[in-house]
């Protein structure tokens, strides 16, 4: 790693999101990011969920004090067992993880994230304002592709008065210019879906000229994950959708979206059993994987 660099003339962040419980991702982020003097951390949404220790890395969070927002994974938390909950979260063998996220978090972290803003307005006195949100400023399901067209971009940024926006959700990289507006995408640190295990975040420099991003990846090691996934006895609680997830921290690659794609597609009233699980086995999971994901083949 070269010598970090600091410029006292500008503000320098460090952009993080989908951490999704993944606490040896986290501490590899913190530790690459040591050596840089950033004026401020900004996490654009999904910290809690896939990973089995959301509790761990909430702590850590909101310890150092950081700008969060949330994303649709927190919403999982937020609105179990109440009456926003949607009716199709009942089918515990389809949606598992809402009944088991609320065991790993206890209601201090559930009123911590209640509070927490859904986008934030980055207003620096050097550099232009940032809008910062989850998936899109329309919806924070609604991932910004590298391969949308221009024309589809402007229709979710409408009415953003901010010409730079920080956009997450779909765990990929992504710098784009759209008209008068500069996306941004940190990637992911807790659930890489490229086929290359690390955890990316971003550093971003701003002066009067914009925003300038230089990405970061981190390794870490991803065995204290799948002891945690052990001790908890996901797959057990969670069933075909928690093998799926253990199956995606191992490669780093889509496993329940594709998944659920064929279900829908071939044999949508099936019930979701390993004997379903084992006949998809026998399918290419790649023509059921959006192609932005079909990345280092």
């Amino acid at each position: 790693m070269g010598t970090a660099v600091y410029n006292p003339c500008m503000t320098t962040l460090a952009v993080l999101s989908d951490i999704h419980g993944n606490l040896p991702a986290l501490a590899a982020v913190l530790e690459d990011l040591r050596p840089f003097k950033v004026d401020h951390v900004v996490v654009a949404g999904d910290v809690i969920n896939w990973g089995p220790f959301s509790a761990q890395v909430m702590e850590r969070v909101v310890q150092e004090g950081w700008a969060v927002i949330r994303g649709n994974n927190e919403y999982y938390l937020l609105d179990y067992g109440t009456p926003r909950a949607p009716a199709a979260w009942q089918d515990t063998s389809q949606f598992p993880i809402p009944r088991w996220l609320h065991q790993q978090l206890d209601g201090r972290w559930r009123t911590v994230i209640a509070a927490w803003p859904d986008t934030l307005s980055l207003r620096f006195p050097d550099a232009p304002p940032i809008r910062v949100v989850h998936g899109s400023p329309r919806s924070n399901t609604e991932p910004i592709f590298p391969a949308h067209r221009d024309e589809e971009i402007e229709q979710m940024l409408s009415g953003v008065e901010e010409t730079v926006i920080i956009a997450a959700h779909s765990h990929l990289r992504l710098e784009r210019r759209v008209g008068r507006w500069h996306i941004l995408n940190a990637g992911t640190v807790g659930v890489p879906l490229d086929g290359v295990r690390v955890a990316t975040y971003m550093l971003l420099e701003g002066d009067e000229r914009g925003w300038r991003p230089r990405w970061r990846a981190a390794p870490f090691d991803p065995g204290p994950l799948f002891q945690e996934f052990a001790r908890q006895r996901f797959v057990e609680q969670c069933g075909v959708v928690g093998q799926l997830i253990i199956e995606e921290f191992r490669t780093a690659r889509l496993h329940l979206h594709p998944f659920v794609h064929w279900r829908l597609a071939c044999c949508p009233a099936e019930p979701i059993t390993p004997a379903l699980l084992e006949r998809y086995t026998r399918v290419n999971p790649w023509d059921y994987t959006p192609l932005a994901y079909h990345l280092n083949l």
